[in-house]
Formats: C-alpha cells, structure tokens, sequence
C-alpha cells in the first residue's frame, strides 16, 4: 500500500542525524531502514542516551537509513532474497535496475525494517521475513490484545492465534475522508460525517477516490453494513450498483497526490489515508478531515526482521521494547501526529485542535473500523475484477 508521499515535512530526522558517524569506537549493532517521517528525532536521540547507560551496550552503534515508502522497503526485502539465492552478478544487476534501486546501498541487509501491515503477507509467503522471538521482549505484554493478533499468523501469513509473531507494531493510522470546509461552508452543506455523503448529488465528479481495491469497494461494504474483509462479494446484491452510482462522483483514482487538487479546488472531497495529512494539517486550515462514523480501514506500520541476518539480540529487543513504553508512545503520537497501539495518557490539551477528532479515537468508531486483512487468492482476484470495470 503506497501512503505518505506528499505533504510531508514535519517532525522529521535530518539525513545527517541518522547516519551515525561516531568514529572508530563503537560496534557494529543495529541497523535500521526506516520509513521517513515514521519516528522524530527527538525520540530516537533519547533511544541513543539510555544506551550510554547500559554498560553491556553503550558501545554499540545504531544506523538508521530512511526509505521513501514502503514499497521500497518491501522491494529491498526481495532485493536481498534473489541476492542470496543467487550468485551470478549479471542477474543481480538486472534485478537492481528493474527495482530502481542502487547497489552499494543494498548489499548488507538491516536488522529491522518498517514495513505495513498491508505487506506482511506477501513478504512472510515469500519467506522475505523471520519471526520475532516475542518472549524475550519485555512489553509485549503492554500491547493490546488485538495488535498481537494482527502480526501472529501462520507461515502462509494469515492471521492464525496458534501462529507466529512475525512483526511489532509501533504506530497506526486510518483512512479518513477530506474536505473542503470553506467551500461547504460557503455554499451552506452539511459537513460529512460519513462514507454516505460520497454519494451527494453536489459533489458528482468533485471526489477522489484511492487507487485500491479494498479501499473503494470497502468503502461501499461499509456503506451497507458490511466488513472490509467480506469473502462473499455475491452476498451484496446492492454492491456492484453502489459502486457504479460512486463511480459517476468520482473525478479520478489515486493513491499518491490527491491532496494537490483539494487544495487547487479542483476537487471537494478526498478518500485518504490520515499519515498524508494530519502532519501539515495546520499548514492548511481551509481543509477538513474526519473518520467516517460507521468505521473506517485501519493500517499500522510495524518492525520486520529479514531472513537470514543475525543480529545483535539484545540490542533489536530494545529497540522494540522502547516504542512501546507509555511515555514514548505519548510522544510519538504528539510529535508525528499518527496513533500508537499502546495506550496513554494522552489529553486534549496535548494535541492540536484540528486534530483531536483523529487522534483521540472515538471508541464506538474505532470497534467498527477493521484492518484490511489478507484473503484468499480467489477473493483478492473478485476485488481486483470488480474495481477494474470502473477505472
């Protein structure tokens, strides 16, 4: 799932922050390929002082290295793979620039890697990642029962209680609908409150819509009372007629600069995911944004180990354990304006107010949101075909 690629530049690391270069003293110890904008630096730099005192650590040095989206990080997972499995160097150059991705960056593999949800199927089938050995992680019991379920799942990567933990969850977020409130507010509308108002006869080709399967049709599956995750699209006998009435709203389809138009007025409403944006939200006080009411889809970013690399133990079950302490949860939420699994302490007072409506979830919304969870082969297939007779 491709998210967070515009709008973006709040809360961040300078490049210089992240690559350590701290002389000849340290060790090698965890290296980490992190998705930008995921983490501020402000924590990070905290993670590096308690280090100082922890005797058996304080030596070690810890790399980070930003990637764009999280797709190249997936890419980077299969990049390693075919590297391992093979060794002729004229099939690794292809395969390097098929992925766009250069070589000398990409020739040791890190010891953890941000990755979503979205992706931990494919990545654990294709056997890019290993499972965590959970029991030496010591908040792990911390995490609310629901985030454990989402990353325990069996080897074909569906979610399976009697699985394994394939990944941490740090951080989560949801899709949300965007609006132009000067522009309701001048022609006297209703502010939405729900995917319903997608349908309005004032806002025909004035939407936009993301580029994905599940988004769209979930959207309408939410409409009608249904699951994101509903494996018998022929039990909807209203669906192909609501998509299609949807349809004829929709100005275009896109995953990446959907924002862009709102902000032109070439659009008034936009389906998107909250981590595109939230961080600048203030920057644009003119647009609106809401969680619709009957639930919405639900994505987390989450720490993955790749096959094969042996790592510093003590140092990866830090890290972890860190993001899930109380206090830092807090801070991640306030600084990167997303959500976090662990519970806190977090008021009103401590959050904007254009933003409190998201960041301090609803309870009664948020039981009725749901994670895109992986389905069969057969039934991803029925999504694709249903959305590619619209688009």
């Amino acid at each position: 799932m491709d998210r967070r690629s515009f709008l973006i530049t709040t809360s961040t690391f300078a490049l210089s922050q992240l690559l350590v270069g701290c002389g000849g003293q340290k060790k090698p110890g965890l290296t980490v390929d992190l998705l930008k904008n995921s983490l501020p630096n402000q924590v990070i730099g905290q993670f590096r002082r308690n280090l100082q005192k922890d005797i058996n650590l304080k030596n070690m040095q810890v790399d980070i290295r930003l990637v764009e989206q999280l797709q190249d990080i997936f890419k980077k997972l299969e990049y390693w793979q075919n590297k391992h499995k093979s060794d002729d160097n004229n099939w690794i150059e292809g395969i390097s620039r098929r992925l766009q991705i250069g070589k000398p960056d990409n020739q040791v593999s890190a010891d953890l890697l941000t990755l979503g949800d979205f992706w931990l199927k494919p990545a654990i089938e294709a056997k890019l990642i290993q499972p965590l050995d959970i029991a030496k992680i010591q908040q792990w019991s911390n995490l609310p029962q629901q985030w454990q379920e989402l990353v325990t799942r069996n080897d074909r990567g569906f979610l399976d209680k009697q699985g394994k933990v394939w990944a941490a969850p740090y951080r989560w977020g949801n899709t949300v609908i965007i609006y132009r409130r000067d522009k309701f507010e001048k022609n006297g509308w209703k502010a939405p409150t729900d995917w319903a108002d997608l349908w309005r006869t004032e806002f025909r080709d004035r939407i936009s819509l993301l580029d994905h399967p599940r988004e769209v049709i979930g959207l309408v599956l939410k409409k009608l009372g249904k699951s994101y995750n509903t494996t018998n699209l022929s039990l909807v006998p209203q669906l192909a007629e609501e998509l299609q009435k949807l349809h004829q709203q929709v100005k275009f389809y896109g995953s990446k600069k959907y924002i862009e138009p709102l902000i032109l007025g070439d659009t008034l409403i936009a389906q998107g995911w909250s981590q595109d944006i939230l961080p600048n939200l203030s920057r644009y006080p003119y647009l609106g944004v809401i969680v619709p009411k009957s639930g919405t889809a639900m994505w987390a970013d989450v720490w993955v180990k790749p096959t094969g690399r042996q790592s510093q133990e003590e140092l990866l079950k830090q890290w972890i354990s860190f993001f899930w302490q109380p206090n830092i949860a807090k801070r991640i939420v306030i600084l990167t304006k997303t959500n976090s699994p662990i519970p806190t302490n977090i008021t009103p007072e401590d959050i904007q107010d254009p933003l409190r409506n998201i960041l301090l979830a609803n309870q009664d919304i948020f039981n009725k949101s749901e994670f895109l969870l992986p389905l069969p082969i057969e039934i991803e297939t029925e999504y694709n075909s249903l959305f590619s007779q619209l688009t």
